[in-house]
This record gives structure tokens, C-alpha cells and sequence, in this order.
């Protein structure tokens, strides 16, 4: 009896010490972002941007799971700002998720705000970036979640782990270029250049000295950090004469896969190990667009960086690599397709088994009226505005409150929770002929919104159509990761379909490239509770209206139900 009291005391003091080990190691990382224009010069001429302590990027996050991260925004520019933390799963902690109108109003100019919310049950890389107009062309930068004191990565420890951000560069105020689209209902000027690291690279004017360089050891393995930060372009990255091994998406491993090329959409994070393992010389890192839409002009340019091994015993021009053709959906299809979860990985939940909310969703372009006057005229196809729209509903936000505080206060009139779990006429969703099929292409503006339980589990076909034209669309999830289930091309038919969904070892992902002309199934559980926007991660749709959101229920107890907001919430 003595010895199994003895036990049973042994077992509680070390239980307490493992959970004292826990706290001890977690830490409160503390940032200040002092947000406000600048001056700087890209492809030979100066231009003002709006920076986060005056970097391009800006600052990297560095943090570890189970850390508590504290960032104070400091609004010095002309324009209102939040900051979103993007695939932050904001546990319980949904005011600081970030985006205007929807989890906060705005950090108006001369004003601060400051985000605190504790990093759990996550690790790789994430991102941070501006959530109102488009900043975040110039206000974005890396947030590295690293595993707790005690743990490792389940992959052999590299030798140095470094971000590569993949940008987007006008010779234009941003803002200016948006709300000149926005004024006239037709699409937005193209970028002028695509950036590694904020750098265009040798190709473009002025830009021999602005191009981003890595150097490497022979021999050393190398985590690349890889960000999609641009608003508008989904992009293939490659290296020449090296191969990559991907071991994480969106914060979330994977088993590893190699291949020479990733394909990554705006909001995707792609982590790859790169072995140094070459004739020691110079090589070039590129990215160039994967233009999927036919027809659409957009920037079709390479931005260059340099892989240069430090004992390379020539200094001669960098080797180039082969390039995809910017329509290469083959290649982006086999890459997306081919990432697999890593079931032994930390934290890894098995997909749901039981669907409590079935969601067929269509995506993509619409026209909706210009405006009032008998007269106007607009940008747009027939004289119309281009939309964008879910279901049919474009989505407008707010602009009295946040949805979330209505959500708290039940505050009506703010939106409705009417969003429709399938479009209102089903038709031949893919096909070219109904581009500008004047019964399907108008939609209207409305805030809303789906309303679920908590805890309910949701399974969200999406549908592409070819409503003015058909493209790849990033759609990504607030505050949760999703299982990729499976992806395809033409209409979903879920008597074929249904027969390719892995249970097995899909990949984890909080933004999803639903294929050009195609469908992607998700599934996630909704175990928290407030408002999740759903949207495009092209900054070009998310104003035209390709958004919803989720506002999940309160759980049934104190420790499930979302809690009041901070005093020092922005008001609108």
C-alpha cells in the first residue's frame, strides 16, 4: 500500500514539474510597429510606400508555440490600418485576429492599438500583414513560430532557417491604384515588378544592386521560410540546378516531398528544406507568375535572387533556371495535389469523420449595376461594376461596427445570417459559354453571413465557374486550418468525386488554390467561437465582394465562450 502511495506521489510531482517546465518555457515576446510612410527607390525612380518600422519588409516575428506574442501598433500614417495575423488559429482571442469591419474598426491615423494573443498548438510559418485596402503590398512581414523549449522539428535540424517573401511592386501609391479601380468599376493597373525580400532583381530597370542574395555553405541544409506576400499573382519559385524538399504548409508539416519547383498563392506559406549540395558557384532563385485566367493582362515579369556559395571558386554570371510558362496548371496542380500531412507531426488531427453543415459553394466574377443614375457608366463589362460573389452574394462590409461586436452585443442590422449553403440555380458551372450569361452574371451587395454551432463540423465544397473568366482562386479561412479533402477539374460530381478523398493524411492548409475551371473540398471544426471571415486572398476580389464569414456560437462553458473585448478596442 505504502508503495503504490509512493507511486501515486511520485506520478503528481512529476506531472507538476512537466507543467511547471511548460510555463517556465513560455515566454510574453514583446514588439513595437511604428507604421508610417516613406521614401525609398525601386526600378529607377523614388516612391512614397507605407512601412512598418521603415523596412521592406517589415520586422520578423520570431516566436515560440505556447509563447505569448504582444505587438503595439503605433498609427503614423494617412490612413486607417489593422494588422491580421494570418493563419493565427486566435484561440478564444478573435479581437486581435485583425481584419476592418469584421473583427475590429480600424486604427485611425495618429492613433494606437495594442494586439496581445497566445500562440498554441502551432508551429512553422505564418505571416503578418495590413488587413484595410491595400497596405499590405508594403505592410507585411514573417511570423516564425518555432517549437517549444525541450521539442524539435520532425525533420533533422538545418543549418540556418531564413525567410524568402514574395512581394508585388507598383510605381504607384497602392491605395491610389485601388480606389481608382473602385471609383470607375473596372479592374486595377497591374504591378509594375515582382520582389524577393522587398528586391526586383537584375531584370528590371535600375536593379542590378537590387537584388536579394543568400549565401551558403557547401554541404549545409537550409529551411526557406517561403511567403507569398503579393496581392494579386500566384507564383512558381525555383532554384536553379537544386531540388527542394517541402516539409511544411501554412504552419502545418507535411510528409516530405521534393520537387524542383513550389507553386504558392497569395497567403500561402511553403516551408522547404535546401540542401547546398552543388558545384560551388552562383545560381538564381526566381519566381514569375502562374496566370491561370485566359485573356487577363497581368505582370508577366520574373524577380531574381542569387544563391551564391561562399567558396565558389569563380565568380561568374549565376546559372538560370528553366521556368514554368505562366499557364502551367500542370505543374501547379501536381504540386498542390501532391502535399500529404504528416500524421506523426505535432499536433496532427485526423479529419473529421461525422459533417454536421454541408456547404456547396460556387466562386468567381460577376457584374453588378454601376450605379444610380439611368446614365452611368462603369469600367466594367457592359458597362457594368465588376463583382465577385459566393453563392451569389457579393459581400460588403460593415462600416458602423465590427461584426464581431455585434456578434458580442447582439446588435442587429449589422448583417444577417442568410448565407446560403448553395447557389440559388444550378448550372454547367465551367463552361466558357455562360461567361457572360446575362440570367447568372449580376449579382448584388449584401453582408451575409453563415451562422453555425460550436463545435459542428464543416464540410465547404468549392465550386469554380467561368463567370467572366476562369482562374485559380486563394480562398482562405480566419481562425482555423482546414484538411484538404480533395481537388479536380470541371463540375464537382459527388458520386465520382467523393470516391478521392483521402482520410488518411490530407494536408492541413488556412488558404486553399481552388483549381482554374475546378473544385476543392474542405473540412474543419468550428471550436471557436466569434466571427471568421472567408475570403479571396486577391486583393483585387476581396473589395469586389469574394467573402462571407463564419460567426460560430458560444460554447457551453466559461472556458469555450469568446470574452469580452479589450477596453482600448478601436472604435468606429
Amino acid at each position: 500500500m505504502r508503495h503504490q502511495v509512493f507511486l501515486l506521489f511520485a506520478c503528481i510531482i512529476i506531472a507538476i514539474l512537466a507543467s511547471c517546465s511548460s510555463l517556465v518555457s513560455a515566454e510574453v515576446v514583446e514588439h513595437s510597429f511604428h507604421v508610417q510612410n516613406r521614401t525609398i527607390t525601386r526600378l529607377c525612380r523614388r516612391q512614397v510606400i507605407t512601412a512598418v518600422n521603415g523596412s521592406l519588409p517589415g520586422p520578423t516575428i520570431r516566436v515560440k508555440e505556447g509563447d505569448t506574442l504582444v505587438v503595439h501598433v503605433y498609427n503614423l500614417s494617412p490612413y486607417n490600418l489593422t494588422i491580421h495575423w494570418h493563419g493565427v488559429f486566435q484561440l478564444l482571442s478573435g479581437w486581435a485576429d485583425g481584419p476592418e469591419f469584421a473583427t475590429q474598426c480600424p486604427i485611425r491615423p495618429g492613433h494606437s492599438y495594442t494586439y496581445k494573443f497566445k500562440i498554441t498548438g502551432q508551429e512553422g510559418t505564418l505571416w503578418w500583414h495590413a488587413h484595410v485596402s491595400w497596405l499590405r503590398a508594403t505592410v507585411h512581414g514573417a511570423l516564425i513560430i518555432r517549437p517549444k523549449k525541450g521539442h524539435s522539428y520532425p525533420f533533422p535540424k538545418p543549418y540556418r532557417e531564413v525567410p524568402i517573401l514574395l512581394g508585388e511592386w507598383w510605381n504607384a501609391n497602392v491605395v491610389d491604384v485601388e480606389n481608382a479601380a473602385l471609383a470607375t468599376g473596372s479592374a486595377p493597373n497591374n504591378s509594375d515588378a515582382y520582389t524577393i525580400n522587398g528586391w526586383p532583381g537584375d531584370l528590371y530597370p535600375c536593379s542590378v544592386n537590387q537584388t536579394y542574395k543568400l549565401k551558403v555553405k557547401h554541404g549545409k541544409t537550409y529551411l526557406l521560410r517561403i511567403i507569398n506576400a503579393a496581392l494579386n499573382n500566384q507564383l512558381f519559385f525555383k532554384i536553379a540546378n537544386h531540388k527542394m524538399k517541402v516539409v511544411a504548409v501554412d504552419a502545418a508539416y507535411t510528409n516530405p516531398y521534393v520537387t524542383d519547383v513550389v507553386v504558392t498563392g497569395p497567403g500561402q506559406t511553403t516551408d522547404v528544406l535546401l540542401m547546398a549540395d552543388q558545384l560551388p558557384a552562383s545560381y538564381y532563385m526566381t519566381a514569375n507568375p502562374y496566370a491561370s485566367a485566359a485573356g487577363v493582362p497581368f505582370d508577366n515579369t520574373t524577380t531574381r535572387g542569387i544563391v551564391e556559395y561562399e567558396d565558389a571558386l569563380l565568380r561568374s554570371t549565376p546559372i538560370m533556371p528553366i521556368l514554368p510558362a505562366f499557364n502551367d496548371t500542370p505543374t501547379a496542380h501536381k504540386f498542390f495535389t501532391n502535399i500529404t500531412g504528416l500524421v506523426t507531426g505535432p499536433f496532427w488531427n485526423p479529419p473529421p469523420q461525422k459533417v454536421d453543415e454541408h456547404m456547396f459553394i460556387t466562386i468567381g466574377l460577376g457584374l453588378t449595376a454601376c450605379g444610380k443614375s439611368r446614365n452611368a457608366t462603369c469600367g466594367g463589362p457592359n458597362g457594368q461594376r465588376f463583382s465577385a460573389s459566393m453563392n451569389n452574394a457579393s459581400f460588403q462590409f460593415p462600416d458602423k461596427i465590427s461584426m464581431l461586436e455585434a456578434f458580442f452585443y447582439n446588435v442587429g442590422g449589422i448583417y444577417t445570417t442568410d448565407f446560403p449553403d448553395k447557389p440559388p440555380l444550378k448550372f454547367d458551372y465551367t463552361n466558357p459559354n455562360n461567361s457572360m450569361n446575362p440570367a447568372i452574371i449580376m449579382t448584388k451587395k449584401s453582408t451575409k453571413v453563415k451562422k453555425i454551432k460550436f463545435n459542428s463540423t464543416v464540410e465547404i465544397v468549392f465550386q469554380n465557374t467561368a463567370l467572366i473568366g476562369i482562374e485559380n482562386h486563394p480562398i482562405h479561412l480566419h481562425g482555423f486550418n482546414f484538411h484538404v479533402l480533395a481537388q479536380g477539374f470541371g463540375n464537382y460530381n459527388p458520386a465520382v468525386d467523393r470516391k478521392k478523398f483521402n482520410f488518411v493524411n490530407p494536408q492541413e492548409r488556412n488558404t486553399i488554390g481552388v483549381p482554374v475551371g475546378g473544385w476543392s473540398v474542405i473540412r474543419f471544426r468550428a471550436n471557436n467561437p466569434g466571427v471568421w471571415l472567408m475570403h479571396c486572398h486577391l486583393d483585387v476580389h476581396l473589395p469586389w465582394g469574394l467573402a462571407t464569414a463564419f460567426v460560430v456560437e458560444n460554447g457551453p462553458t466559461l472556458s469555450t465562450m469568446l470574452p469580452p473585448p479589450p477596453p482600448d478596442l478601436p472604435k468606429c
